[in-house]
């Protein structure tokens, strides 16, 4: 009978496969590496390979505690590692090992790692191909890791930590939707198509000096997606979130409203990639106008002088701003941006979309083009309120499918929440 290959054996393969692909090959880089084996390898700087790698049992026992190395060793079907007096993992023959891991392994564990499939794709296996290897594997620049870094070396200096505390920052990893979970227009993805397209083209605009792309102003009644947008378009475009509320960085020492606008910007400018976010964009702007007491007025050119001087082309900064009350922004607030996006409330054939987005695998006894005739006005927030507590009120009647009863009870929340926000 044939002995069975031990996941562990084929992980430790894996591992010191890898570890010699890198050390033979430094153009070889994080993202060449499986993400299983990124902390290991990286050891000191998060995201720099510490060349060269060695395998030692002490660091196998660390990151997958559930290995015994030098049991593996003994394993029947090992015939390629072997272990030094010092507890160092190597191979005894390295092609022939990765022809033995892709055999056992198989084409799809091979195509998570990079560095392996360059091997093997040089090699000759026609199976295999590095550009889909790279193509499917995630992103370090997208990880909570690499965003921690950046903003570990941005803020060494008090000023760049009161920065950082005055924003919510996200990479695009810790972000559970994408576009393509979302319903939206035509024409606010067009937006999305052209700012990709201006970062593919990002040397060939700045060459002939075309910085006026990337400020982006989204406007649109609470709960039509604004915020939604901008988080995914953060996985769209493999770029972290400084994501600000202006009614958070506003004091009442003078002066100090707008040292907190310079900071977020620079701080914004020193993690470049980014994405600034700075949602409630009105609540300045409003204050501009009503206040006299020129302290909102100082603070107000700060944050338009900081637009004028951060650009998507230039700083690697996409800039989007967010209003509920547009008619409050002034002209010098619209002239800094090149695209308006308007968010409306969703029709009846968007909130049947929306609806099946959000909840397209919970059974349900009603369609959901009769539940988006009884929502109208219902914003996409309003409607997953609506889903979740049409759930709540199946699941505390012991049912896991939709009845029209958890669904009516579903809008009467939302309608009752409206009325009393109106005052009605």
């Amino acid at each position: 009978m044939a002995a069975v290959i031990d996941s562990n054996l084929l992980k430790l393969t894996e591992t010191v496969l890898t570890a010699e692909a890198v050390n033979t090959n430094p153009s070889l880089t994080v993202n060449d590496l499986p993400a299983t084996l990124r902390a290991m390898f990286c050891p000191e700087t998060a995201g720099v390979i510490s060349r060269p790698v060695t395998i030692k049992e002490g660091v196998l026992k660390t990151y997958f505690p559930e290995m015994n190395p030098r049991e593996l060793l003994k394993h029947p079907k090992n015939s390629y590692i072997e272990c030094s007096d010092l507890g160092h993992f190597s191979l005894t023959s390295f092609l022939p090992a990765a022809k033995w891991y892709l055999k056992n392994a198989g084409q799809d564990a091979v195509l998570q790692n990079p560095a392996l499939s360059l091997v093997l794709e040089t090699a000759g296996e026609k199976s295999i191909s590095y550009n889909k290897s790279r193509e499917q594997a995630p992103l370090f620049e997208d990880t909570a890791d690499a965003l921690k870094g950046k903003l570990d070396a941005a803020t060494v200096s008090e000023e760049m930590k009161s920065a950082a505390e005055l924003v919510t920052s996200y990479a695009p990893d810790e972000i559970e939707f994408s576009l393509n979970d979302l319903v939206y227009t035509k024409e606010q993805l067009a937006v999305v198509d052209k700012v990709r397209t201006a970062l593919e083209n990002h040397e060939f605009l700045k060459t002939h000096r075309i910085y006026d792309v990337g400020k982006i102003m989204l406007v649109g009644k609470p709960g039509t997606g604004k915020t939604s947008f901008a988080l995914a378009l953060s996985k769209k475009l493999h770029m972290p979130v400084l994501e600000v509320r202006l009614s958070m960085i506003t004091s009442q020492y003078l002066g100090e409203t707008s040292k907190n606008i310079d900071r977020i910007f620079d701080l914004a400018k020193k993690i470049a990639p980014c994405i600034l976010f700075i949602d409630e964009f009105d609540y300045i702007a409003k204050t501009r106008i009503s206040d006299d007491n020129g302290t909102m007025k100082r603070a107000v050119n700060t944050l338009l002088k900081s637009l004028d001087h951060v650009n998507l082309i230039r700083n690697r900064v996409l800039f989007i701003g967010a209003t509920n009350f547009a008619e409050t922004l002034d002209e010098a607030v619209w002239r800094r941006f090149d695209e308006v996006v308007k968010f409306e409330m969703p029709d009846i054939k968007m909130r049947e979309e929306i609806l099946l987005h959000v909840a397209a695998d919970i059974p349900c006894s009603m369609k959901f083009k009769e539940v988006a005739k009884m929502t109208e006005n219902f914003s996409g927030a309003d409607l997953r309120m609506m889903l979740t507590e049409a759930i709540v009120c199946a699941l505390l009647d012991g049912r896991k499918e939709l009845s029209k009863d958890d669904i009516d009870a579903g809008i009467a929340l939302v309608k009752r929440r409206t009325s009393i926000r109106s005052g009605v």
